[in-house]
């Protein structure tokens, strides 16, 4: 197979011309349908979505040719390229704290050539899809690394890091979806027919189909699963390989993300979907081209919020130097979603209070509204309860789980005592020094604390909260608790509850208590690790991370009184 197909170079000279005309340039600019055009310090460069085109897969700029200037019925901008670009989807080969740890993870296994290669194999499966599926099918090498995808001179260079993209989604088969023969990355692409008759999926009955297969090369055919939360578990279900002190291979996975099997064992019922790609008000014309065609509904809205403003925020400071394809605007759009996603439909607290004497108990309950374990994904994820009691002068009587500029916890164990051990599940927290951290906290096959994901074998703890409806008792072991609230009744599907008995002598007058559930997503032991590591890129990242701010997301309050 030649990089450059005769069907690219064509394209490459319409889409030209085509820029030329303010129809595209408006559309392709900024994507933002309505808008005006570029946000600050962002021109036509900055933004322009790639147009590679190989013989499986086409470039987030062929879809926005037509997938742009979308609004809904409220008149609400829903271009799917302007809501995607910003996400960590569009840019997870762009991640520099996704390349750091995996060039730390590879350079860990540097001595197990097995270790290595099955490493960036597995990896570059989800974040640089298009690119490896594509390698595998031509039969070339997977790597990540020069002279691998990340190296500007690979022939899949622009496919690797157009992230997960369009034409990687909507082409998944629906063979095998919610399965283990599905997770870490195992979808099924057909790469056996040729444009202009390559399968892509969408969600709707009768889609037009000559428009599709004359521009972009795809035969658009419906495809429930594009809409079924098992689409999504392929990859956000992933299993790694452990590596034992030598550096040897032990012959184990393990299940380091398990969002989709948390998700599958509760009992919510909204698919990955529901949240994640909300409905657009009403009917949307899915394409702009050609003007004839019909409003569809629902339609599902490219927003990807999830957890991750931390990262979303560093892309958005570093854009010209990652080479995103967003700029503030689009980014303030995906910051704005995820920190309300955060703030309103992540979490509840309640807290009551009572007093006798010197002696006062507070009561927090924790509802997880989150349709998986909170936090779920990369075990450096952590949210943790942050309690406040002052009395009528507002003098500091109690504070539990007070967060530090560097990002620690104040308090807790790992951060300030010993990084080989971490703080235990709470159900009653009497002392300033207790905190309730909900967080996986991983170990290696010869029992020791660790943040290196090639070195977990097992947990030491997980009391992440459980979603509604989820049996901890019979959970299988990949998505099982650990630790002390194995045996604290009061944590269970959907919630927890935690008791504080705080010592009030000496406090004047009426006590204000404050609780919050503050959510990080890198936790500090987690970057320390990392840091460890000298490699190059996570030099680069850490030179992104220590001026960024660290300040955690409040998940849910509550006062009293």
């Amino acid at each position: 197979m030649h990089p450059i197909s005769l069907r690219s170079i064509i394209l490459a000279l319409t889409m030209t011309l085509l820029l030329q005309t303010s129809d595209f340039a408006f559309a392709q600019q900024a994507g933002r349908g309505a808008g005006p055009g570029p946000g600050p310090g962002a021109g036509l460069a900055a933004t322009t979505l790639t147009i590679f085109e190989t013989d499986d897969f086409s470039g987030s700029g062929i879809c926005a040719l037509c997938h742009s200037r979308l609004t809904d019925e409220a008149g609400t901008d829903v271009s799917n390229d302007a809501q995607w670009r910003s996400t960590m989807m569009a840019n997870a080969a762009k991640d520099p704290l996704w390349q750091a740890k995996i060039s730390a993870e590879v350079f860990l296994a540097s001595a197990n050539p097995e270790a290595k290669s099955l490493i960036e194999e597995k990896c570059s499966r989800c974040h640089m899809g298009m690119a490896r599926y594509q390698a595998k099918t031509d039969g070339t090498a997977v790597g990540v690394f020069t002279p691998g995808f990340l190296d500007p001179a690979h022939y899949l260079h622009e496919a690797a890091m157009d992230g997960v993209s369009c034409t990687l989604c909507h082409q998944i088969q629906p063979d095998n979806l919610g399965t283990p023969d599905s997770f870490t990355g195992k979808y099924v692409i057909d790469t056996a027919t040729a444009p202009p008759n390559r399968l892509i999926f969408g969600p709707y009955d009768q889609p037009r189909q000559n428009p599709m297969q004359n521009n972009a090369g795809f035969l658009p055919m419906p495809g429930t699963q594009i809409a079924d939360s098992a689409h999504c578990g392929s990859c956000h279900t992933l299993y790694t390989p452990a590596l034992d002190e030598n550096g040897d291979l032990i012959g184990y996975e393990f299940p380091e993300q398990t969002t989709y099997l948390e998700w599958e064992h509760s009992g919510v019922l909204e698919t990955c979907q529901d949240c994640h790609l909300p409905k657009a008000v009403g009917s949307v014309v899915i394409s702009n081209r050609p003007p004839t065609l019909a409003a569809r509904s629902p339609f599902w809205q490219h927003h990807y919020v999830g957890g991750n403003s931390f990262m979303v925020n560093l892309l958005k400071a570093n854009a010209a130097t990652l080479g995103v394809t967003a700029d503030d605007v689009h980014f303030d759009g995906t910051i704005s979603r995820t920190l309300t996603q955060l703030g309103q439909d992540t979490a509840v607290l309640t807290a009551s209070a009572s007093r006798t004497g010197d002696a006062l108990s507070v009561t927090v309950d924790v509802e997880n509204l989150a349709g998986h374990k909170l936090p779920s994904g990369l075990p450096s994820r952590r949210c943790w309860l942050h309690m406040v009691v002052t009395d009528a002068n507002q003098n500091l009587i109690f504070e539990s789980g007070k967060p530090l500029p560097d990002g620690r916890i104040a308090g807790n164990d790992a951060e300030d005592a010993d990084p080989s051990t971490y703080e235990f599940h709470y159900k009653t927290i009497t002392s300033d020094d207790q905190v309730q951290i909900y967080e996986p906290i991983m170990l290696t096959y010869e029992g020791e604390v660790t943040y290196t994901l090639l070195r977990a074998y097992s947990y030491a703890k997980d009391n992440r909260l459980l979603p509604a409806g989820f049996d901890k008792v019979n959970a299988l072991g990949d998505i099982a608790v650990y630790g002390l609230a194995v045996d604290d009744a009061n944590f269970t599907g959907g919630s927890d509850r935690v008791t504080y008995q705080i010592d009030v002598a000496g406090a004047k007058g009426n006590l204000n208590v404050t609780v919050k559930l503050l959510y990080q997503t890198l936790s500090y032991p987690f970057v320390s690790d990392l840091a460890n590591t000298k490699t190059d890129l996570v030099n680069d990242f850490m030179s992104l991370y220590n001026p960024a701010d660290n300040v955690p997301v409040v998940l849910a309050r509550a006062q009293i009184p």
